[in-house]
């Protein structure tokens, strides 16, 4: 919503919203870019009377504002639906769905074609460092979207990616997540094949070689081009070779021939696979797989996304959006294979509808197993128990114990971590929400504590 909102306010319209406890990046953000943000949902901010209200899918009915809008006769609409109708048109639209991934992904791919002169348009969820904002409308024809699975608006329950009907479209993977309106995978996967039906036969869906997922959602129908992506010697279309058990380093292949490395400063197999995707789309508005290499070994990644905040006498923090145990595990892994034996302090809070709900807990534990030490936070809205969850799936391998701990406040966690934390250690810090601000919180204890 923060997105559409910088590209309502750059075509040409005032523009301002309300939320409740909004946070950074996403809310500088808006304050440089001259929106105004309101906080909570007070039905006196639409004494206005704004010509259109943008409704986003996290409000349902009983809402102040909502009922206000109903009320009031003021026209309404989605933000995919918005998005459609006012940007989309005409542009050859590049969309990256999936259940991981989105945001990085669809970063890279913008960040390639801005990089080759190419001055796409792009709405993405989280905030680039290489590109100037979080959207933009850009004047070529190439627009970058990333598409949500999530249903559109209260009364619009399509996934939003249905209204995007991209050109070349990314399927990265496909795992059950949101339960709050998904009863189970094969719903997500019919969704998954509705996008599928939306592309053009001269459309190109990109997907992994060996995500069984989304392959059944592809065997209900498909009638685009298909290209896919792999590790060297696994048959794809495009393939990848690690030059440094990190990821910080791979050669890629189109068609088996070696086409260009990407040197970068990410780190991790995930990101190697959203590289490649992120290279193989490219490849559709005519950039060459050199190109997308060069471009993207100067990608320096999103806000949010393993994002550096600072090293405190030795002490490198990190802050990370993962939200799904498989997230939660591929970030990890990626950290452990660039800082090897150094020590890892993973602090975590189960925040997403999916997670309060409990449809993940028991994968949790073997998630963050990589980590020498597991801080969870045991929040208000969580409903089972995450001490007794974690303990009972806890794994114990020989040699090392699994460290975890449950904290019932961000207070607790800060002072357990000034007290665990040596020179060295890497903190990752791992939420979808604000976390309370324990960010900034934890820096200023971690250097009070060593003054």
């Amino acid at each position: 919503m923060g997105s559409l909102a910088l590209l309502a306010k750059e075509l040409g319209h005032e523009v301002s919203g309300c939320d409740a406890n909004v946070y950074p990046p996403m809310s500088d953000q808006l304050k440089d870019h001259g929106v105004q943000l309101k906080e909570g949902f007070n039905p006196a901010y639409l004494d206005t009377k704004p010509d259109l209200v943008i409704i986003g899918n996290a409000m349902s009915r009983g809402n102040p504002v909502v009922e206000a809008v109903l009320n009031q006769d003021i026209p309404y609409t989605s933000g995919p639906q918005w998005l459609a109708e006012h940007v989309l048109k005409g542009r050859h639209v590049i969309a990256v769905a999936g259940t991981h991934g989105k945001t990085s992904t669809s970063s890279m791919v913008a960040w390639i074609l801005h990089h080759q002169g190419l001055d796409p348009g792009y709405l993405i969820g989280g905030v680039p460092k290489n590109l100037p904002a979080s959207a933009q409308l850009g004047k070529g024809s190439y627009f970058i979207v990333e598409a949500d699975e999530y249903d559109s608006a209260f009364f619009d329950k399509r996934s939003k990616f249905i209204h995007y009907h991209p050109r070349t479209a990314i399927l990265n993977n496909l795992e059950f997540d949101h339960a709050d309106i998904f009863p189970d995978l094969a719903a997500i996967q019919t969704q998954f094949h509705y996008l599928v039906r939306t592309i053009a036969s001269q459309g190109c869906i990109i997907s992994p070689a060996n995500d069984t997922n989304i392959q059944e959602s592809l065997n209900r129908g498909c009638w685009s081009h298909q290209e896919t992506i792999a590790e060297l010697n696994t048959a794809a279309s495009w393939q990848f070779s690690l030059c440094s058990k990190d990821g910080s380093k791979f050669d890629v292949f189109h068609h088996g021939n070696l086409a260009g490395t990407v040197s970068w400063n990410q780190s991790g197999l995930h990101n190697v696979h959203n590289g490649l995707a992120a290279i193989a789309a490219a490849h559709q508005a005519g950039i060459s797989p050199e190109q997308g290499c060069l471009a993207l070994s100067q990608f320096t990644g999103v806000k949010r996304r393993m994002e550096e905040l600072a090293i405190v006498n030795g002490i490198t923090l990190y802050d990370d959006f993962a939200h799904h145990p498989t997230a939660i595990a591929t970030t990890l892994e990626g950290l452990r294979n660039k800082v090897g034996a150094s020590r890892i302090i993973a602090i975590i809070e189960p925040r997403s509808n999916t997670m309060q709900a409990g449809f993940h807990k028991d994968q949790l534990a073997c998630s963050a197993e990589i980590a020498d030490l597991s801080i969870w936070l045991q929040g208000e809205n969580l409903g089972w128990s995450l001490s007794e969850t974690l303990n009972s799936h806890t794994k114990q391998t020989p040699g090392k114990k699994q460290r975890l701990s449950v904290c019932q406040s961000i207070e607790e966690i800060m002072a357990l971590v000034v007290k665990e934390a040596l020179p060295g250690d890497h903190i990752v810090i791992m939420s979808n929400g604000g976390f309370a601000g324990i960010h900034q919180k934890l820096i200023h204890r971690l250097k009070e504590a060593h003054v």
